[in-house]
C-alpha cells in the first residue's frame, strides 16, 4: 500500500471479519462480547481494591477521594479507550488487521524504506510487542485469582484453597488448548454476556446505597482529588490503569471480528456494564467503608455469592483464553515476519484458519503463570506487577498513531494529532504511577517484556548475519548455471524442488547434491517464500513462475504475515500459470539445514551469538513449517560462522 491509496483511511467499511460467512451484526457482537472484552471485562474484580490499599493513602470515608477516584475511571474508560482505541485507532487497520505490530507495519511504510527512522519505529513496534507479552502472562493468573478470592468473602475459612484451585483450573485451561476453541468459543459470548448483565445488575442495586456516585460522571470529581492530594495523586492512576487493562485487545482482534461488532459491543453492552459496577462498588464503599477489603464480592447478595464467583470464574478463564489465542496469533505474524524462530503450528478447526495451537508458546505460557500465582499468591499482590507494561504498549500505540496519521491522514491530521498529544500526557503519567510500583512486583513484566525484545532482536539481527554469510559464500546462479549446462550432469526423471532465501544464488542443497550424487534432475525449480506486510497475499499475486532455460525455473511464492505457508498446496496453482506443471508423486524438495558457529570476530557479541545458535538449533524447520511432506524431503547439512 502506498502513501497515496492509504491516505485517510479513516473508514468504518467492514473487514472479512464482519461479513464471513453471512454471519448477521448481532451473532458477531455477541462473539465479540465473548472473546474482545474478558480482560477489561474482569478488571472490577480487583481495581477498587487495589485502589485503596494503605500505600496509596485514600480514604473510603471521604466523598473526595471515592468520587475523585470514580471520576478517574470513568474518564480513563472514555478517553483511553472509547475515543483512542474505539474511536480512532480502530480506524488504522492493515488490510483489516489491528493490533501494535500491524500499526508498526502501517507506520514503517511511511517512512523510507532502510532509514534510520523505519528503523527506530520496527525497534519501538518491537519493544510494544515484548510488552504486550510480559503482560499476557499476568492476565490469566490475575484473573483467575481474583474470580477465586471470592471464596475468602464466602467461606474465610477455606481461603487456603485459592491458590490450589486456580492453578488447578490454570492447567486444566493450558492442557485444553490442544483441543482448540472451536467448540468452546459458542458458549464464550453468552457467557460474557450473562457476566456483563450480571454486574450490572449488581451496580444498580449497590447504587442506590448512595446515589451521589453519579455526581462522579462530571470531571471536576477528577480535578478536586488532584487538588486535595497534589503531586502524590498521580500515583493513583497506578491502580487506574487496571480498569482500562485490556482496552488494547479491541485494536488487537480486530482482524476477527470487525470494528462494526466492536464498537456496538463496547458502546451498547461492555462499558454502561463496567461503569454501573464500578459506581456501584463506590457507593458501597461509601455507605461502609469497611468494603474495600472487597468491594466486588462484598456488594454482592449471600444467596448469590457462590452462582457469581463460579460465573467469575468462568469470566476469568475467557479472559484467559483470549490472551492465550492471542499470543499464538501475535506468535505466527511474529514468525511471518521473521522475529521469533518457526513453531510447530496446528489447527483446530477445518472452518477457520484463524483457531490455531502453538504447543511451544502454550506451555510457555503455562509455565510463567503458574509460577506467577505460587510467587504472588493473591490478585492484590499481582495487581502491582499489572499495569506497566499496559501503560507502556498504549503510550507506543500512541506513539505510532501520531506518526501514520501526521503522514497520511491528511483530511483528520488536524484533529486526531491534537488528541494525540493530549492522550501521550496520560499515557505518561500512568507510566510514571506504575514504574513507581517497580519494587512491588513491576519488574517482573519489565523484565519479561526486556527479555522477549532480546530474543526478538537476536533472532531477527541473527537470520540477517546468516543470510549474509551464505550470501557471501554463495554462487550467482546467471553464472553458475551456464557453465554447468556445457558439461551437464546425468539427468534423471522428476521435479526437483530447491528450497533458498536467496533467489539469486545457487542453493546449498543443490551443490551438496550434485557434488555426492552427481546427477541433475529433469526439471528444477528454485523456491523462494516471501512474507508480504499484509494479513492475507492477493491469490492472483501468490505465485510467481520464470523459466530460465534448460528446464529451470525461479518460483517464488508470497504469503501474508496472517497465513499459514502450505509451499505444496500453493504449488498446485502453477497449472495456471505458464510454467512448470508440479506432480506432488514426482517432486522432490531438496533444503539445506544450516549449523550455527559463534564467533567472537564479527557480527553479535559472542554471547547473542551463541542464544541466536540456540534458537536457531531448536527451532521447527522450514519443512515443516511450510508444510512440506517429509517422504518427499531431503536436507542437506552446511556449518556456517557468524
Amino acid at each position: 500500500m502506498s502513501k497515496a491509496s492509504s491516505s485517510d483511511n479513516l473508514h468504518d467499511g467492514g473487514t472479512h471479519g464482519e461479513h464471513g460467512k453471512g454471519s448477521r451484526l448481532g451473532g458477531v457482537v455477541l462473539a465479540a462480547i465473548g472473546v474482545v472484552f474478558g480482560d477489561i471485562g474482569t478488571s472490577p474484580l480487583y481495581t477498587l481494591k487495589e485502589a485503596f490499599l494503605p500505600h496509596y493513602g485514600l480514604n473510603p470515608s471521604s466523598h473526595v477521594d471515592v468520587l475523585g477516584l470514580l471520576s478517574l475511571i470513568f474518564w480513563a474508560l472514555m478517553v483511553m479507550v472509547t475515543l483512542k482505541y474505539v474511536a480512532i485507532i480502530m480506524r488504522a487497520d492493515n488490510e483489516g488487521e489491528g493490533g501494535i505490530m500491524a500499526l508498526m507495519t502501517l507506520a514503517q511504510r511511511t517512512l523510507p524504506a532502510g532509514s534510520k527512522f523505519a528503523y527506530a519505529v520496527g525497534i519501538l513496534g518491537i519493544f510494544g510487542a515484548s510488552l504486550f507479552f510480559g503482560d499476557g502472562v499476568i492476565t490469566p493468573a490475575v484473573s483467575v485469582l481474583g474470580a477465586m478470592e471470592g471464596i475468602e468473602v464466602a467461606a474465610p475459612h477455606l481461603d487456603k484453597f485459592i491458590v490450589p484451585l486456580s492453578l488447578i483450573v490454570l492447567v486444566i485451561l493450558f492442557l485444553g488448548q490442544r483441543f482448540g476453541t472451536a467448540k468452546v468459543g459458542k458458549v464464550f459470548g453468552p457467557v460474557t454476556l450473562l457476566w456483563f448483565f450480571a454486574i450490572a445488575a449488581i451496580g444498580i442495586v449497590n447504587i442506590q446505597h448512595d446515589p451521589e456516585v453519579f455526581k462522579a460522571l462530571n470531571p471536576w470529581w477528577g480535578v478536586h482529588f488532584f487538588a486535595k492530594h497534589h503531586w502524590h495523586g498521580v500515583f493513583i492512576l497506578g491502580a487506574v490503569v487496571l480498569a482500562v487493562t485490556g482496552g488494547e485487545a479491541l485494536y488487537a482482534d480486530m482482524g476477527h471480528f470487525g470494528k462494526t461488532p466492536i464498537r456496538y459491543g463496547w458502546y451498547c453492552v461492555v462499558l454502561p456494564a463496567l461503569m454501573l459496577n464500578y459506581l456501584g462498588q463506590g457507593a458501597l464503599v461509601l455507605s461502609d467503608p469497611n468494603a474495600v477489603q472487597n468491594p466486588f464480592y462484598i456488594g454482592i447478595p449471600q444467596w448469590a455469592l457462590y452462582p457469581m464467583i463460579v460465573l467469575a470464574t468462568l469470566a476469568a478463564i475467557i479472559a484467559s483464553q483470549a490472551v492465550i489465542t492471542g499470543a499464538f496469533s501475535v506468535g505466527r505474524q511474529a514468525m511471518q515476519l521473521g522475529y521469533i524462530p518457526r513453531m510447530l503450528i496446528r489447527h483446530t478447526s477445518r472452518d477457520t484458519i484463524g483457531q490455531i495451537y502453538v504447543p511451544g508458546i502454550n506451555y510457555l505460557l503455562m509455565v510463567l503463570v503458574l509460577v506467577l500465582v505460587v510467587t504472588f499468591r493473591s490478585s492484590t499482590n499481582l495487581a502491582s506487577a499489572y499495569g506497566v507494561s499496559v501503560s507502556g504498549t498504549m503510550l507506543i500505540d500512541t506513539l505510532l498513531l501520531a506518526l501514520l496519521a501526521k503522514a497520511t491522514w491528511t483530511r483528520a491530521r488536524w484533529w486526531v494529532l491534537p488528541v494525540c498529544f493530549r492522550v501521550m500526557v496520560i499515557d505518561v503519567g500512568f507510566l510514571v504511577a506504575n514504574g513507581a510500583k517497580f519494587f512491588d512486583g513491576a519488574w517482573f513484566p519489565l523484565v519479561m517484556g526486556v527479555l522477549v525484545f532480546i530474543l526478538l532482536r537476536t533472532w531477527r539481527r541473527g537470520r540477517e548475519l546468516l543470510h549474509e554469510e551464505i550470501r557471501k559464500d554463495g554462487i550467482q546462479l546467471d553464472t553458475f548455471l551456464p557453465g554447468l549446462m556445457l558439461a551437464p550432469p546425468v539427468r534423471v526423471p522428476g521435479t526437483a524442488v530447491f528450497l533458498t532465501a536467496d533467489k539469486n544464488v545457487v542453493p546449498h542443497a543443490m551443490l551438496h547434491n550434485l557434488k555426492h550424487n552427481k546427477v541433475l534432475h529433469e526439471r528444477n525449480v528454485f523456491l523462494t517464500v516471501e512474507t508480504l506486510n499484509v494479513p492475507y497475499a492477493p491469490q492472483g499475486k501468490r505465485l510467481k513462475i520464470a523459466a530460465i532455460g534448460d528446464e529451470f525455473y525461479r518460483v517464488v511464492i508470497k504469503f501474508g504475515f496472517m497465513e499459514t505457508p502450505d509451499v505444496p498446496q500453493a504449488l498446485l496453482y502453477s497449472c495456471d500459470v505458464d510454467g512448470p506443471f508440479f506432480d506432488p508423486m514426482d517432486t522432490t524438495f531438496f533444503a539445506s539445514r544450516e549449523t550455527i558457529v559463534a564467533s567472537a570476530h564479527r557480527g553479535m557479541p559472542v554471547w547473542r551469538d551463541k542464544i541466536f545458535a540456540l534458537m536457531h538449533r531448536n527451532a521447527a524447520p522450514a519443512t515443516g513449517f511450510f508444510r512440506i511432506p517429509g517422504n518427499h524431503l531431503v536436507e542437506l547439512g552446511s556449518q556456517v560462522e557468524i
